[in-house]
């Protein structure tokens, strides 16, 4: 292939296919966005003594902090099977996981005007990028869980093979609903403090430290079993520790929230992308 018949043209008035266009570029683009992610892997703790480590060390010391704290509260009464630091430390990586990972891919664009007005690079990239990151720093955050399972005889069991599942449909959520924000905060930054009110509200409302016997047979247990990320931390216990079996209506939760959220977060960020870029 010549240069000539590599060269990328850009036309501003060409008209997108809304869903097509942006999975397009998604596939296209794959070589930008793993140096997307690499840069955010190496450069986030570039000046820092122990560097990449701090994506283990942080959430495990937010994890002792409310260990200490709710351990006598919570972790007490036989309620739960496994050791409550484990159930804890499960429900705290994949909180933060959901948390950190649509807020970076909500303010992805946002964040990087200075290339995207310089260059043609199509938007979405970076907010796939920030999803793709997110989810590698939960990929990474995995190994002390399966080290407190080994030590505290918990054992990993074979159905570790499937939290993948889990983590790529989490991460098809984080990006869709990365793009709805994306394409709301161009116009309201204070979109942005929304979200993150938001994403810390629907982590409360998920058994992260606190078990859902507590909330057993209230209006409450219909609350937190309405909230489309306790299908996936439920699913992840499961599979990653062997925890209670949950109902079958969480799989389909799971999987159609991935799909639905993804393929909205798109459509909606196709129908505006050009106010999008004039907006930056």
């Amino acid at each position: 292939m010549t240069a000539a018949q590599s060269t990328v043209y850009y036309d501003s008035d060409l008209r997108r296919r809304p869903l097509v266009a942006e999975f397009q570029n998604f596939w296209r683009y794959r070589g930008l966005i793993r140096l997307l992610v690499a840069r955010d892997l190496t450069v986030r703790y570039k000046r820092s003594v122990l560097g990449v480590w701090w994506t283990i060390l942080n959430p495990m010391l937010t994890i002792g902090v409310l260990w200490i704290v709710f351990s006598n509260i919570f972790g007490r009464g036989g309620v739960l099977d496994e050791p409550y630091v484990i159930y804890l430390t499960a429900g705290i990586l994949l909180s933060t996981y959901f948390s950190q990972g649509v807020i970076a891919a909500g303010s992805a664009i946002v964040n990087s005007r200075n290339i995207l007005i310089k260059m043609y690079i199509p938007p979405e990239i970076f907010s796939l990028a920030a999803s793709v990151a997110a989810a590698s720093h939960f990929v990474l955050s995995l190994i002390p869980l399966f080290i407190l399972q080994l030590v505290l005889g918990q054992g990993i069991p074979w159905t570790v093979v499937l939290v993948p599942i889990p983590a790529i449909l989490m991460l098809m959520f984080i990006t869709g609903a990365g793009l709805l924000i994306a394409s709301a905060a161009v116009y309201y930054r204070d979109v942005l403090d929304i979200s993150r009110v938001v994403t810390q509200l629907l982590n409360y409302l998920i058994p992260t430290f606190w078990t859902l016997d507590f909330v057993e047979g209230t209006a409450v247990e219909l609350i937190v079993k309405a909230n489309p990320v306790y299908s996936y931390l439920v699913i992840f216990r499961w599979w990653v520790y062997g925890g209670d079996r949950p109902p079958n209506w969480t799989i389909a939760v799971m999987f159609g929230s991935a799909v639905v959220v993804l393929v909205l977060g798109v459509y909606v960020f196709s129908r505006n992308w050009r106010r999008v870029a004039v907006r930056l």
